[in-house]
Formats: C-alpha cells, structure tokens, sequence
C-alpha cells in the first residue's frame, strides 16, 4: 500500500529503530512509547485490521506473535511480565491500518477492567 506509514518503514523509506525483522514480521520501537518498552510488531504483508486476517494469514499471525515473546525475553521483560495490544478499527483505537500489536513492559501494569 503505498500510502501506508507501515509498509514505507518495511520498505525502508521510513526509518525506524528496528528490534526484530524476518521474512513475516517486522518490530520496532514506538515513536511515542506508552511504556519503558513498546515496540511495534507488525507483518510485511499488508493487511489493513484484525478483521481482515484470513485462514491463509496463520503463519504470518503465529510470526507475530513468536516475535513477541522473543522480542520480550531478549529485551529483559519476558519473567516480569508485558502486555500485548491489538486495536481495530476507529472505535478500537486503531490509527494506522496496517495490522500491528503493542509489545509493552518494564513497569507493573493494572489489570484492564471494562467500565
């Protein structure tokens, strides 16, 4: 997609502080951390919400998520404790749409409580 900010940082166009990159996925440190560790992980294929991972996504979802836990256990948080976040859509908190999760950690984090 080539308005996407997401496929631009893949491309290389953009630059990112990267953490992981492989075939699937690509991770790196959020411009605007929530936390004392957030990272972005996000797939080289281009799919735009949770909404839109198909059957055939499997392996670039499992890819993401193995990231995830080694990104977590390499950057010391993996026995403490991280959250992952995935927004979708407007009302989810979604803002770029190109499928992503939030690896944060390194402080305590409360339980998410519906109100």
């Amino acid at each position: 997609m080539s308005d996407c900010i997401f496929c631009k940082i893949i491309e290389g166009s953009i630059p990112s502080k990267k953490v992981m990159e492989n075939e699937h996925v690509l991770a790196f440190h959020d411009i605007e951390p929530a936390a004392p560790v957030h990272v972005l992980i996000i797939p080289k294929k281009h799919i735009p919400t949770m909404n839109d991972v198909t059957a055939e996504d499997g392996e670039t979802i499992a890819a993401v998520f193995a990231a995830a836990r080694e990104i977590a256990a390499e950057l010391g948080i993996a026995e403490s404790g991280y959250r992952l976040i995935n927004n979708c859509n407007k009302e989810g908190g979604q803002v770029v749409y190109h499928l992503h999760v939030h690896l944060l950690g390194g402080q305590a984090m409360g339980p998410l409580v519906a109100r």
